[in-house]
């Protein structure tokens, strides 16, 4: 399991439908697709917070972005669409039409002990809401200070140990 991304200085909620977050956490997705819409674009190095969407509703790990391609969507899709990237035929679809798009490879995927739910979050801070794509996390905002910086920290105390 590696450890967890503490270094990094930025970072980023990003909400990802369960079976590539599944894909991702597996080893198997390589690339996170992206639409660029008026979002400033990830950098490398960033550490990406995964929230599932669908039937999950929770925040399940972290992954670093490794290298960032921002481009047309085609110039994307050529790069992201390699074998064994993991990225199907529905990303293409999410991407074309966009003015721009953004392949962000996936690099040191970890899982939390323990997902914090969408019921867990709202207990803290109510009414609270997923992005529809991702947003930057800043110091101050309720969730990394209240709910993110202490999973984060209980996993550097356990030694990084997620799960698989």
């Amino acid at each position: 399991m590696a450890e967890p991304l503490w270094e990094a200085e930025t970072l980023y909620l990003m909400s990802i439908k369960p079976q590539y977050a599944r894909a991702i956490f597996a080893g198997r997705k390589k690339y996170e697709l992206r639409r660029l819409r008026g979002l400033p674009p990830i950098e490398e190095g960033s550490v990406i917070v995964v929230y599932v969407s669908g039937r999950i509703k929770s925040i399940v790990g972290e992954f670093r972005a490794g290298r960032v391609y921002k481009a047309s969507p085609e110039k994307v899709w050529s790069i992201a669409s390699s074998p064994g990237s993991g990225v199907g035929e529905d990303a293409w679809h999410y991407i074309k039409g966009a003015g721009r798009a953004m392949a962000i490879e996936v690099s040191e995927a970890v899982m939390y002990e323990r997902p914090i739910t969408l019921e867990e979050i709202r207990r803290v801070i109510p009414g609270w809401n997923p992005p529809y794509s991702y947003k930057r996390l800043v110091e101050g905002d309720p969730l990394l200070e209240l709910i993110i910086s202490r999973v984060r920290a209980r996993l550097r105390g356990s030694g990084g140990r997620g799960g698989d």
